[in-house]
C-alpha cells in the first residue's frame, strides 16, 4: 500500500485520536490510503485480508448507529473480527468506569478499540491506559477525526484539491466535534474556514483557531465553495440557546431561497442524520450538488484506512 508519489511520509501512530495533532502530510497519507481502499468497495468480493486475525471492539458509551455500523463494516472488509459493546455510561465515576471497562475488554485479546464517549478527552485518556490501538469515534464536543477525514476526502474528490477553497460550516458550532475536526483538517490543508451560527452557539474564541466567525449566513452564502450544514440538536433549542426551530431555519437553514444565491457549483455536505426542512431542505439534500451520500460511501474507505494504519503502526 503506497502513498501517492510526492508524499514520502510513513504512518507511525498507533492511535487515531484527533486531527489537531496530525500534520498535513499525515492527513494526506490517510486520504491516499483511503483511495486504495475505495477500489475494494467496487469489487464483487469486497474483502481484503489486511487485518485477518485482528480483533476490533466497538466501545460506544453514546448512541450512534451510523458511525458504529460504518466502523463494523470497515473492519469486516479488512477481515477483522468485531465485538460490539455498547453501554449507557453510569454517572458514577466516569473516568474509572471507562478505563476499567476497556482494560477488561483488552484482557480478552483486543487489537483495536473504537471508542465513542460523551466526555471530551475520553479517547486520549483511554489511549494512555491500554496497550492496544485506540480510534476516536467521537469524544464529547472535542473531535470526531474519521468524520473530519471523510469530509476532507469527499471535498478533495469533488474539487481535486482542498487548498484555496472557502468552506462554510453552519450551525451549532460550540457543541460540535465535527466542526472542530473539520476546522483543524481544512486549515492544515490550506482551505479558508468560515464558521456560521448564532452568537449563543458560536463563541468568538474560534477566531483564535484561524477561522472567520460570521453571525449572518447571507453575508457569506454567495462566496463559499462548500457548505457543511450541521445537525440542529433539539435539546439545545429546548434549553433556549435558540428561540425556536422556525427561527433557526429562517436565519441559518439552507433553504431553496438561500441556495439560489450560492455559487453555481457549490458543494453541499451534512454529517447526518439530517433534520430535513430544518437545517437543510429536502430538495437540496437530494439534489445534484449534494455530497451527502458520497460522504457515507467515502466514510467506509476512510475508516478502513484508519483501522489499517493504526494496526500497522502497532506491529
Amino acid at each position: 500500500m503506497s502513498a501517492k508519489s510526492g508524499h514520502h511520509h510513513r504512518w507511525t501512530r498507533k492511535h487515531l485520536l484527533g486531527l489537531q495533532e496530525l500534520s498535513a502530510d499525515e492527513i494526506r497519507f490517510v486520504l491516499d490510503t483511503a483511495d486504495s481502499f475505495k477500489e475494494v468497495s467496487t469489487r464483487s468480493v469486497k474483502k481484503v485480508p489486511a487485518l485477518r486475525g485482528r480483533v476490533m471492539v466497538n466501545l460506544f458509551f453514546e448512541d450512534s448507529t451510523r458511525t458504529r455500523t460504518s466502523f463494523a463494516l470497515a473492519a469486516q472488509r479488512l477481515s477483522a473480527d468485531i465485538i460490539d459493546f455498547s453501554q449507557k455510561t453510569s454517572s458514577v465515576n466516569k473516568g474509572e468506569t471507562l478505563i476499567d471497562t476497556a482494560r477488561n475488554i483488552e484482557a480478552m485479546g483486543i487489537d483495536i478499540i473504537v471508542v465513542r464517549h460523551p466526555a471530551g478527552g475520553a479517547a486520549e485518556l483511554l489511549s494512555r491506559h491500554v496497550k492496544c490501538s485506540v480510534v476516536n469515534a467521537g469524544d464529547g464536543a472535542h473531535e470526531h477525526p474519521t468524520q473530519g477525514l471523510l469530509d476532507l476526502y469527499t471535498i478533495r474528490e469533488r474539487f481535486g484539491k482542498i487548498a484555496g477553497l472557502k468552506v462554510a460550516i453552519v450551525g451549532d458550532i460550540a457543541n460540535s466535534r465535527v466542526a472542530r475536526s473539520n476546522l483543524w483538517g481544512l486549515k492544515k490543508l490550506g482551505a479558508e474556514v468560515i464558521l456560521v451560527g448564532p452568537p449563543t452557539l458560536l463563541p468568538r474564541a474560534f477566531e483564535q483557531l484561524g477561522a472567520r466567525v460570521v453571525y449572518d449566513f447571507d453575508e457569506v452564502v454567495g462566496e463559499v465553495d462548500v457548505i457543511n450544514m450541521l445537525r440542529v440538536q433539539f435539546e439545545r433549542i429546548k434549553t433556549s440557546q435558540f428561540p425556536s426551530v422556525r427561527e433557526f431555519t429562517r436565519l441559518f437553514g439552507l433553504t431553496g431561497d438561500r441556495f439560489k444565491r450560492c455559487k453555481k457549483d457549490v458543494f453541499v455536505m451534512h454529517p447526518g442524520p439530517m433534520n430535513r426542512g430544518i437545517e437543510i431542505s429536502s430538495e437540496i439534500a437530494d439534489g445534484a450538488q449534494s455530497g451527502i451520500l458520497t460522504q457515507v460511501t467515502n466514510g467506509l474507505a476512510v475508516r478502513m484506512a484508519g483501522l489499517y494504519l493504526v494496526s500497522q503502526a502497532s506491529d
